[in-house]
């Protein structure tokens, strides 16, 4: 393995313990009129960037090691979301503006009488748990075979991806679907009985998520140095070749699907509590599109590449919008099209161009594999 992998997973992982350690000092010692003195609104920006760089490396390892472009990742992303939220809006209880113990508000608004098949066993977070990572992974699998079994490749599969977000985004508008319609879920109070509002709660999330994005990370290294994902990567350079030499090449992009859609959907649920709504505009296709950008401003087939990108675009998101924004989307679009003819593997990319492991040793050791 080249040098540079491992010190980019150095940095990486890194940056991560630095997030750790000095983002809840900075919330809970630091004094407010401090300038090093992170709000609540400054832990739920942390949080979310986190979220996102799950998000993107659940994207990269498909795209980027595996030749799949899914642009409709945004689905198992909230999905998981959604099934973190009706666990959260189970928990209100008789806390609601309607004060009904069951029903969550929006169904006592549009006359529900009872709740519905689907939200039983979401009182319990167990269930809650498992539905975070059964219902993405379900439903890759079942898109995933129906498509890999067609050999659906290429633009054709990026545009089902894309038609199946937009379709579940107008699905879960609807009122009847029993999803809260273009509302969505919002108005949580706790989670497993501690108060979300509190700074102390924000903060153990945002650190179980930091520490999710690592164990994703890892977990994702090590598929991707396995002998799978020498596979992997001959799908995406040659894939028919590759089905030539006996390899069953649908199994193993359907595997990867699954899994990055598990992924997926763990980023969604980590990010409904820290965020506070959930919405079917969360369902966009321009969202699975920003993802590929964030994918390929980072670097795609980096993996720590694509959730440093994650987090940059975010952050410039976060800037821009604030000051400029009606030219957000502008600029988003004229950064994908130089990023795409200039820095085609991105800001890592860009980085080792520059790096001294870049030298004769490098180059001699990669012409000698």
């Amino acid at each position: 393995m080249p040098q540079y992998k491992d010190s980019g997973t150095r940095w990486f992982l890194g940056a991560l313990a630095l997030v750790i350690i000095v983002v809840p000092i900075l919330n809970q010692v630091a004094p407010p009129s401090s300038s090093f003195h992170i709000s609540a609104y400054g832990l739920t920006l942390v949080g979310k960037y986190l979220c996102y760089a799950i998000l993107a490396l659940s994207l990269d390892l498909i795209w980027g090691y595996c030749g799949i472009l899914s642009l409709g990742h945004a689905v198992f992303f909230s999905l998981g979301g959604y099934a973190m939220g009706m666990y959260l809006m189970r928990q209100i209880g008789p806390r609601g503006v309607y004060g009904d113990p069951v029903l969550p508000d929006f169904m006592v608004f549009l006359n529900w009488k009872s709740l519905p098949w689907f939200w039983y066993g979401f009182n319990h977070f167990w269930f809650a748990l498992l539905m975070m990572a059964l219902v993405p992974g379900l439903l890759a699998l079942a898109f995933g075979w129906f498509a890999f079994r067609s050999r659906v490749t290429g633009v054709y599969f990026s545009i089902i991806t894309q038609a199946l977000t937009y379709a579940l985004m107008l699905a879960f508008f609807r009122n009847d679907m029993g999803f809260g319609g273009n509302n969505g879920f919002t108005d949580f109070k706790d989670i497993l009985s501690f108060d979300l509002h509190s700074d102390r709660v924000r903060m153990v999330l945002l650190v179980i998520t930091a520490v999710m994005l690592a164990a994703s990370y890892m977990v994702c290294r090590m598929i991707v140095a396995s002998r799978a994902g020498r596979v992997m990567r001959a799908i995406r350079d040659a894939e028919n070749r590759t089905r030539f030499l006996g390899y069953r090449v649908e199994s193993f992009k359907l595997w990867v699907f699954v899994f990055s859609g598990v992924l997926a959907g763990i980023a969604g649920a980590l990010y409904v509590p820290q965020i506070g709504i959930i919405n079917p505009s969360e369902f966009s296709p321009i969202n699975s599109i920003e993802v590929v950008i964030w994918v390929s401003v980072g670097g795609r087939g980096t993996l720590y590449g694509a959730a440093a990108g994650a987090v940059l675009v975010n952050y410039a998101k976060t800037y821009f919008t604030s000051t400029i924004p009606e030219a957000w989307y502008y600029a988003l679009g004229a950064l994908f099209v130089l990023v795409t003819l200039f820095l085609p593997r991105g800001i890592v990319g860009l980085v080792q161009g520059h790096a001294p492991w870049r030298g004769r040793t490098w180059r001699t050791a990669s012409a000698n594999r």
